[in-house]
C-alpha cells in the first residue's frame, strides 16, 4: 500500500507541475520589435478617415517581420493595418575627421604664416569618406629645423692727428667698437706744416689707422610648419531600408457597462416592464470570458482523477488481504 501511495504522489507533482508550466507559457507572438522614426497623423479620403503611419528605417541584416503591425486604440478609434510599404534608400555615414599637414617655412613669424596657410582644403580618405576640412588656428605650430653659424668681419678706422713722428707706437693696437674688441690692421699717414711758438718750421704727421675684427652669429636654417585640418566628411551607403506602416481606422465598440450603476436607462413610463426583468432591454449582453478558468479547471479534474485512482486502489489491496 505504502508503495502504491508513493507513485500516486510522484504522478501528481508531475502532472501539477506540467499544468502549473502551461499556465506560465507566455501567449503566442510576443517579441522584441522595433521603434518608429516618425509617427504621422492625418485624414484620408472623402469622409475624413483618420490615418496614421508609422515609418521605420531599418539595415539590411535586421527582421522587418518585428516591425510592430497589431490594431491599437487611441483616442476612441481603433486602427488597424492597411498596408506596409518597403523603400531602399541612400543612407549617407557621416564621421569627423582630422588632417594633419606640414609645410615648410622660412619665418616662425606666426602671422606670416596664416597668411600663408589655407583657410580650407578638401579631402578624401583612404576609405572613400570625402569632405571639407577647415583650419584650426590653436593647432599651428612652428618647429626649427636646425642652427648653424655665420661669421662676419668687422672693420672701423680711426684718425689720429697732430703726431710728432710717424712712428706706429704711438697708435693704439686695439679699440673697442660696438662692443667688440677690433686690432689694428692698417695705418697710412700724411703730413703738414706747422710752426712752433719761436716761429720754427715744424712737421706733423697725422695716421688713419683700420682695425678689424670678426664676429659670429647663430642662425636658424629653416623652419616647419604643422596643422590640424578639422571637418565632417560622408560616404555614401546603401544600407537603409524604410517600411512606412499605414493604419486605418474605425469608431472603437463601446466598453460594456457595469451592472447596477449610474449608467442604467430609466424606463419610459408609457412601458410596463416585464416580470423579473432588471435590464435595459436595448443593453448588448457580452459573451462571459472563461479563458481564465480553463486552466485551473484542468488542473483540479486532474486531482479529482488522481484522488479517484487512489481510492480504487487502496480498496482492491484491501480485497486482497
Amino acid at each position: 500500500m505504502k508503495r502504491i501511495f508513493t507513485i500516486l504522489c510522484a504522478l501528481a507533482l508531475v502532472m501539477a507541475g506540467s499544468a502549473t508550466a502551461l499556465a506560465a507559457e507566455p501567449e503566442a507572438g510576443q517579441s522584441a520589435s522595433y521603434y518608429p522614426v516618425s509617427v504621422e497623423e492625418y485624414t484620408y479620403g472623402d469622409f475624413d478617415e483618420l490615418r496614421i503611419n508609422k515609418t521605420y528605417q531599418l539595415s539590411l541584416s535586421d527582421d522587418p517581420s518585428l516591425i510592430p503591425t497589431e490594431d491599437f486604440v487611441r483616442n476612441g478609434r481603433r486602427y488597424y493595418l492597411l498596408d506596409m510599404t518597403r523603400k531602399d534608400e541612400v543612407g549617407v555615414d557621416i564621421q569627423t575627421h582630422t588632417e594633419a599637414v606640414t609645410q615648410a617655412s622660412d619665418t616662425n613669424n606666426l602671422e606670416t604664416i596664416l597668411q600663408r596657410l589655407d583657410a580650407e582644403m578638401e579631402v578624401t580618405t583612404e576609405d572613400g569618406y570625402v569632405g571639407i576640412l577647415r583650419l584650426d588656428h590653436t593647432s599651428v605650430q612652428v618647429t626649427t629645423d636646425g642652427y648653424a653659424t655665420k661669421t662676419s668681419t668687422l672693420t672701423a678706422s680711426r684718425s689720429y692727428p697732430n703726431l710728432s713722428e710717424a712712428d706706429v707706437s704711438l697708435i693704439p693696437k686695439s679699440i673697442e667698437d660696438k662692443g667688440k674688441t677690433l686690432t689694428l690692421g692698417d695705418v697710412k699717414w700724411s703730413e703738414s706744416m706747422d710752426v712752433d711758438g719761436e716761429g720754427n718750421p715744424v712737421t706733423r704727421y697725422t695716421a688713419t689707422a683700420s682695425y678689424t675684427g670678426t664676429t659670429s652669429s647663430r642662425y636658424a636654417t629653416g623652419y616647419t610648419v604643422s596643422a590640424s585640418y578639422t571637418g565632417e566628411v560622408s560616404k555614401p551607403n546603401c544600407a537603409v531600408v524604410t517600411y512606412t506602416a499605414i493604419f486605418g481606422s474605425e469608431k472603437a465598440p463601446e466598453e460594456s457597462k457595469t451592472p447596477g450603476g449610474d449608467d442604467k436607462h430609466d424606463p419610459d413610463p408609457g412601458q410596463t416592464e416585464a416580470p423579473g426583468s432588471s435590464e435595459d432591454p436595448d443593453t448588448a449582453k457580452e459573451p462571459v470570458d472563461l479563458s481564465g478558468l480553463k486552466r485551473p479547471v484542468m488542473i483540479g479534474v486532474v486531482v479529482l482523477a488522481l484522488a479517484g485512482g487512489g481510492v480504487f486502489a487502496f480498496k482492491k489491496f484491501k480485497e486482497r488481504r
